[in-house]
């Protein structure tokens, strides 16, 4: 893990994108930091207040002229924008792996999940669709069409930062609807690159705005202001119920992506090889750093042993390192921090009588690394079962039966994601009615997919971003009725 230089884009912006420009912060720079080094690699714009305003101005006066763009004409340009993605998928993939820490390998991955955000929602584009009918009575004929709701503030965490704006600005831009992009301050390089490929695709100026800025109160100016229309965030849970308290003021339509506490449920009737590899990805993806990882394993007492060693020993034959270097499987947590806090978890919970079979003690620096670990003889009521790891930490209590596997999958106000091992499918189905999340796994570890609408119930959000359902967050339903000179009594007034 010895430290290298950078390997930046020498076309890597490093401003606030306002209207068509690039330029300074009003607070001078963000230093942005690989955390498999802890070296500083950029510099980027620190945003004030008025910058925020500036960038929600550009987006306000672009946004009757970008709603006209013929659809079609927005799906160009969103297609174009999908194939310079992929063109400089080394480029935004080094990027990822320099602020972040990802293995290069994932980084690529996300590259490639985060693109076809672009390639389904411009294929969306031209098929925004309304209804015609006519009123139970017949004297109306009842005509429903979408519009885009206007500018939009779109919030992305530092976890997937390439995906995450993608899978908001791809569907905003579709709908017709102009954006200020507010990436995280800790990974914004891929986020700028991002714009700066968009541009490079055709997106008219104002369309899409960036502001990086290390402080909230730029936020919090941006939606108080009567001209923003729109919130989409993904975070965690309270600052998400945060910004739906402010939100409420200009009455704003949201879209949030918040906590996740998935289970991950194995049957005594798993196929074992099956459920440790699904494991594997559903844990340790992205480090564990991930809304959607496994976070509570909840295995059936005759087989939890064996799951456990399998998943240990897999666990221990993971290779951490810098994600720029061959062979990587995992790499560093985002921050000093974010590790202090995932050891702590591990700490309380063998305080309390669980057992490390494998890792359980963070590596000597530079860089953040925390090292795979399984425990097991968790009890129901341990905290590390009902926080949020956000950490290459696998905690494993035991079940006897379906229904104490439910209730304790259930037993949390977070419901995102879910895992479900088992060969029986009427089981899977049951499971499907009775786990209180947005998404299930079956039989696999990996359920992302820009086809298919991604959210979560209870307090891990409001909406669905991905699928079908991605335009309907950007857009909004106006009734028109029509009276039908046909109907007796609209004819006998005529």
């Amino acid at each position: 893990m010895s430290p290298r230089p950078p390997v930046l884009p020498a076309d890597l912006p490093s401003g606030l994108f306002i209207g068509g420009t690039w330029r300074d912060g009003a607070r001078g720079t963000i230093a942005v930091d690989n955390p498999a080094t802890g070296e500083t690699i950029a510099h980027v714009a620190d945003g004030g207040v008025d910058d925020g305003l500036a960038a929600l101005e550009a987006a306000a006066a672009a946004a009757s002229a970008w709603a006209r763009t013929p659809p079609r004409e927005r799906a160009e340009i969103l297609r174009r924008a999908f194939d310079l993605v992929t063109t400089r998928a080394d480029d935004l993939a080094t990027v990822m792996t320099l602020e972040m820490g990802k293995p290069l390998a994932q980084a690529q991955g996300e590259v490639t999940y985060g693109a076809e955000f672009l390639r389904w929602f411009s294929e969306q584009a031209a098929h925004i669709s309304g209804s015609y009918r006519p009123s139970p009575e017949g004297s109306l004929r009842q005509l429903v069409v979408r519009r885009p709701v206007g500018p939009c503030l779109l919030i992305t965490p530092w976890n997937f930062p390439l995906a995450m704006a993608t899978r908001k600005v791809a569907p905003a831009l579709a709908s017709g609807c102009t954006v200020v992009l507010r990436p995280a301050s800790l990974t914004p390089l891929t986020s700028l690159l991002f714009v700066k490929i968009l541009t490079d695709a055709g997106v008219p100026d104002g369309v899409v705005n960036v502001i990086t800025s290390s402080r909230h109160d730029v936020t919090d100016a941006i939606i108080a202001d009567p001209r923003l229309r729109k919130l989409s965030f993904t975070g965690s849970t309270a600052v998400g119920q945060q910004l739906l308290r402010q939100a409420a003021d200009n009455v704003l339509k949201c879209s949030m992506e918040l906590g996740g506490n998935a289970p991950l449920l194995v049957f005594e009737d798993a196929d074992l090889d099956v459920a440790v590899e699904g494991a594997m990805v559903a844990k340790l993806r992205n480090m564990g750093e991930a809304c959607t990882a496994a976070n509570r394993f909840i295995v059936h007492a005759d087989v939890a042993d064996a799951f456990a060693a399998g998943l240990a020993e897999r666990f221990s034959n993971q290779r951490l390192g810098d994600g720029l270097d061959a062979g990587v499987d995992v790499g560093p947590l985002i921050t000093e921090t974010a590790s202090d806090g995932v050891h702590a978890l591990v700490t309380r919970a063998v305080a309390d009588g669980a057992r490390v079979v494998t890792g359980g003690e963070p590596l000597e620096g530079p860089g953040w690394f925390y090292p795979p670990t399984v425990l097991t003889g968790v009890s129901h009521d341990a905290e590390i079962l009902s926080e949020e790891i956000f950490g290459p930490v696998a905690p494993i209590t035991t079940f006897t039966t379906e229904a104490e596997a439910i209730e304790l999958a259930n037993d949390t106000p977070i419901g995102l994601a879910g895992y479900v091992f088992t060969r029986d499918l009427d089981r899977i189905l049951r499971l499907s009615e009775s786990l209180e999340v947005g998404m299930i796994g079956a039989n696999t570890g990996l359920i992302s997919n820009a086809a298919a609408p991604f959210g979560g119930v209870k307090h891990s959000g409001l909406g669905r971003e991905g699928g079908d359902h991605g335009l309907d967050e950007f857009t909004e339903e106006v009734y028109v009725a029509l009276p039908d000179p046909h109907h007796p009594a609209v004819s006998s007034r005529n």
